[in-house]
């Protein structure tokens, strides 16, 4: 699918991660030090920050959104749309976008609706937002995007600790009858669904007891598929299959070249994929955004996070034109080319232990 966002800015941009790191080159808990640095030289990860509990991805969200509703001085009174994209909701119900718009004192007349979407869900919940506000008369919307990736860990699968991390992130768009078009491209392929997994959790494989008891084996089997399973050999192979042709084919439906563009930020999934992806498609490596160091994959909040921690300068100073691709879990994808900037300075904050989170 294409389609354009049109009259509508990128305003700011903010990420939010928890104080806590942990990094297995360091501590290698499961894995011998040989293994863990050879890990790091794969993944390009050397530490990850893990939200402890009860901080949820709603409230790096939050405080994500908070910060840039500041920076931006922006009346929350004139937020007209909050999309809270995230794998990670508070409750079964109600959706967590709606408790978001009580604590970050939005007008009742703002629509707020949860996106549940990973590693595509920036450039959709970009995509939804804008085609929002320019089919309506809203005029500013927030997107929060962010992942509790570490609760979905098993304490001893080696393949996915130590890759993935916490974090949030908030982006801010208002209609601008200057602003650029944002050409998009979308695409999904749930042939792939079961190779990014989580299968219990959910009605059709539900942990709310019945009225039986259940076996030891049965509670055994509801705790392991309740925690993430990722396919990696099957990951890659849909990776170099599909990002290529959507990055050409976005940058097509854009209308330019790779000489015009400023940056290209993908989805951080990790350090081998990407180099392959960049040799792929011939993208410059001063062009390249890789931010997998210290933060690791942050599914969702990848994108964002990758911007406010190594674009921060380039786009407070002046117009930058960028790529932004996000894929995976669905399998699920979505590119866009969007002119950033100048803009406040994004920025990545720590969230100190005592935040205060998301009350009903």
């Amino acid at each position: 699918m294409k389609a354009f966002v049109e009259k509508v800015r990128i305003a700011g941009v903010r990420a939010a991660v928890p104080s806590r790191r942990h990094s297995f080159v360091e501590e290698p808990g499961i894995f011998t030090s040989e293994e863990a640095r050879k890990l790091f030289a794969t993944t390009g990860v050397y530490e990850r920050r893990v939200a402890p509990a009860p901080l949820m991805a709603s409230d790096m969200c939050v405080a994500a959104a908070e910060g840039l509703i500041r920076q931006l001085d922006w009346d929350p009174a004139t937020i007209d749309v909050l999309i809270f994209v995230s794998q990670d909701a508070d409750y079964v119900l109600p959706a967590t976008a709606c408790i978001m718009q009580r604590r970050l004192g939005l007008p009742t007349s703002c629509a707020a609706f949860d996106v549940p979407l990973g590693c595509s869900g920036y450039v959709y919940g970009l995509w939804m937002a804008g085609r929002l506000l320019g089919g309506s008369d809203a005029r500013r919307a927030l997107v929060l995007c962010g992942d509790n990736a570490t609760r979905h860990l098993h304490p001893e699968d080696r393949a996915t600790l130590p890759l993935f991390g916490d974090a949030g992130s908030a982006t801010a768009l208002e209609v601008d009858a200057d602003a650029p078009p944002i050409p998009v491209v979308l695409g999904t392929d749930g042939a792939g669904a079961k190779h990014i997994f989580v299968k219990a959790g959910g009605k059709r494989d539900c942990l709310i007891p019945t009225g039986q008891p259940r076996s030891p084996e049965e509670e055994e089997r509801l705790m392991l598929d309740s925690r993430l399973k990722l396919n990696g050999a099957e990951v890659f192979a849909f990776t170099l299959k599909a990002v290529p042709p959507l990055l050409r084919t976005t940058m097509e439906h854009a209308g330019v070249t790779m000489d015009e563009l400023d940056h290209v930020v993908l989805h951080q999934a990790n350090k081998f994929m990407l180099d392959h992806l960049r040799k792929r498609v011939q993208i410059p490596e001063d062009k390249f955004v890789v931010d997998m160091h210290h933060f690791g994959n942050t599914s969702s909040a990848s994108i964002p996070l990758a911007i406010c921690h190594q674009l921060s300068g380039p786009l407070a100073g002046r117009s930058s034109k960028l790529l932004m691709a996000g894929f995976g879990v669905g399998w699920s994808w979505g590119a866009m080319v969007a002119d950033i900037g100048p803009i406040p300075a994004p920025a990545v904050e720590e969230i100190p232990g005592d935040f205060p989170v998301l009350e009903v």
